[in-house]
């Protein structure tokens, strides 16, 4: 099969909106490869961090992006073959890769390998910008959102149940500052595609939206 015939399905959201847990269950239940492009933004902070690697360094942080050794194993992320699941999920990595998303050539350096996911028979991409900027032409496009307090709630509960400490304030200030970032950058900014489903799951469980998306799935061509 021609690798533009391979069907994707995007879903696309602001930070802890769900889009992960739903992406997941997804590509469990359609048999399909997945794509969790965030955790190749968390990747590459977690390398810059690792080094010492200036965030202004544009150039610096690109070049960790192009050469990253990553291999996805279920919900487990290696880098080389370290297990860095949790590494990439601590809060001062996810605001460090939001920021260097903002950089033309550390998105530019991961282009080709999200590309990459795309194999029979199917592909789940999730991130901000899978359905605007990677997979433009994807079969179904979806749009997660929720509202600011339900998101700091679950990202609470997410770290919490990790055994990590975290103070709800600081995660709402956290997940604002992200979102401005992320809707305000120059390159991709965080919006849904023009015919993209937008889904709001602020009080919606993880099955009832990944029912949702199933049925939008199972329309597309008929």
């Amino acid at each position: 099969m021609p690798t533009s015939q391979i069907p994707v399905i995007t879903i696309d959201g602001p930070t802890a909106s769900g889009k992960g847990t739903v992406a997941h269950k997804v590509a469990d239940k359609l048999g399909y490869h997945l794509l969790d492009s965030g955790a190749l933004y968390r990747l590459t902070a977690l390398q810059a961090l690792r080094r010492g690697t200036r965030l202004d360094d544009e150039h610096a942080i690109a070049k960790l992006a192009e050469h990253l050794n990553i291999h996805f194993t279920g919900e487990a992320v290696f880098l080389s073959q370290e297990n860095v699941t949790d590494a990439i999920r601590v809060e001062e990595v996810g605001n460090t890769a939001s920021k260097i998303a903002a950089l033309p050539m550390v998105r530019q350096a991961l282009f080709a390998l999200q590309l990459s996911f795309r194999k029979t028979p199917g592909l789940v991409a999730d991130g901000r910008d899978m359905g605007t900027v990677i997979f433009p032409h994807a079969q179904l496009k979806v749009f997660l959102t929720a509202s600011v307090e339900a998101r700091a709630d679950r990202r609470y509960k997410q770290l919490i149940a990790k055994g990590i400490s975290a103070n709800m304030q600081d995660l709402l200030m956290d997940l604002k500052a992200r979102d401005d970032r992320d809707m305000n950058r120059a390159v991709a900014p965080l919006a849904p595609a023009a015919d993209a489903h937008v889904l709001d799951t602020s009080s919606m469980t993880a099955e009832e939206a990944v029912d949702q998306v199933l049925k939008w799935y199972a329309a597309v061509g008929k």
